[in-house]
């Protein structure tokens, strides 16, 4: 009976895996089109002079991924903002907004069979969106790094600790494993690893969820990056852990002058920590300004509805507000503002047409709104 069920299991799985063969294979060519036809009319190596006080200047990004009938889904587009030096610049919205696809973008990690089919991203006066995957590994961690949101994952389960995280220093700095060594015990020390000389013998499952985190960080900083991203980096902690992380790394970021880019879902990391922010729903930026303005002068309805619904511990509160319905998939995006389904403000010239990035903001009524300011 076992050998049975152990043949079925291997035919079925034989099956799914030949017809997922099949249907990515479609999908490919479906992308592999679409990326064709976007270099041919230069989309993707733009030739827009970059901004020279950036460290990274993101242009008119897009990225798609295969969708039903040959059809193309839009993930993320019409993205673009820059990162000053030495800047913190929180990218906040709920979850199935395009946050973690926007930072993956930057390092060209988009999974496959998705891609990358318009825009730029300049990085030190070149576009890593036209980058080869080899050309992509030498900036990768040595120069733009980033934190995962599940830290455990990040590590392999059977090398110890040290060993991965010496790996990029040999890698990229060209020390020997000894020096490598030496040089994660500084660092996990730096990140508050107790006892970092002992631990780089530890696995990865000898680590608790805080101490596993300090690692991730430990690994993302080693090289020195100049632009580190960080994507929801407390999830999944407990609320001391969560402060403890987030005062870590306005530490760090301070003592090494880097540029962050911080994504989160909470609005109040955001004003903790960041200097400017960007509020991204269903794969588009739907607002930008300083941190300031975006909490006393929301401009987009969406963004107003996110900081409504943030908890405030000075308040007493029968119900906590909540933005009604849910982030749309990518294959059921409305015409024309795609918060209009959801927003108490919408109108039928919301739904007239695509609505154009102006101004820092993109609604067609902002400016005949005035929205509550958000203590």
């Amino acid at each position: 009976i076992i050998f049975a069920v152990l043949m079925f299991n291997f035919a079925g799985d034989g099956l799914r895996d030949a017809l997922a063969g099949k249907q990515s294979a479609s999908h490919g060519k479906a992308v592999a089109r679409r990326i064709a036809a976007a270099k041919r009319a230069g989309h993707v190596a733009s030739v827009t002079p970059p901004r020279t006080d950036a460290v990274i200047d993101v242009r008119d990004l897009k990225v798609e991924f295969p969708g039903q009938d040959e059809a193309t889904l839009e993930i993320i587009s019409d993205v673009t903002f820059a990162i000053g030096k030495g800047e913190v610049l929180g990218l906040v919205g709920e979850s199935g907004s395009g946050k973690s696809m926007t930072a993956l973008s930057l390092l060209g990690l988009v999974p496959r069979p998705g891609a990358i089919t318009q825009g730029a991203v300049w990085y030190n006066g070149q576009n890593l969106a036209a980058m080869s995957e080899a050309e992509l590994n030498r900036v990768r961690g040595s120069e733009v790094s980033m934190i995962f949101q599940d830290s455990i994952a990040g590590f392999s389960p059977v090398h110890q600790i040290g060993r991965q995280l010496a790996e990029p220093l040999m890698k990229h700095r060209g020390l020997s494993y000894a020096e490598a060594l030496a040089k994660v015990v500084e660092l996990l020390d730096l990140v508050g690893v107790p006892n970092a000389a002992q631990r780089v013998n530890d696995y990865p499952h000898q680590f608790s969820g805080g101490m596993a985190q300090r690692a991730s960080i430990a690994m993302a900083l080693s090289c020195g990056p100049k632009l580190l991203i960080a994507d929801e980096p407390t999830t999944a902690l407990d609320v001391t852990i969560q402060a403890q992380v987030l005062d870590l790394l306005a530490d760090l970021q301070k003592r090494m002058d880097m540029s962050v880019l911080l994504i989160t879902h909470d609005v109040g990391v955001v004003a903790e920590t960041c200097d400017r922010v960007l509020v991204m729903y269903a794969g588009q930026i739907v607002e930008e300004g300083t941190v300031t303005d975006i909490l006393s002068r929301p401009r987009h309805p969406y963004t107003h509805a996110l900081l409504m619904a943030t908890p405030r511990h000075d308040e007493r509160m029968e119900r906590m507000p909540t933005v009604p319905g849910a982030v749309p998939p990518a294959w059921d995006w409305p015409t024309g503002c795609r918060f209009q389904p959801r927003c108490a403000h919408a109108t039928a010239k919301c739904g007239a047409g695509p609505v154009p990035f102006e101004d820092g903001v993109r609604c067609v009524r902002w400016r005949e709104l005035e929205m509550e300011a958000v203590q």
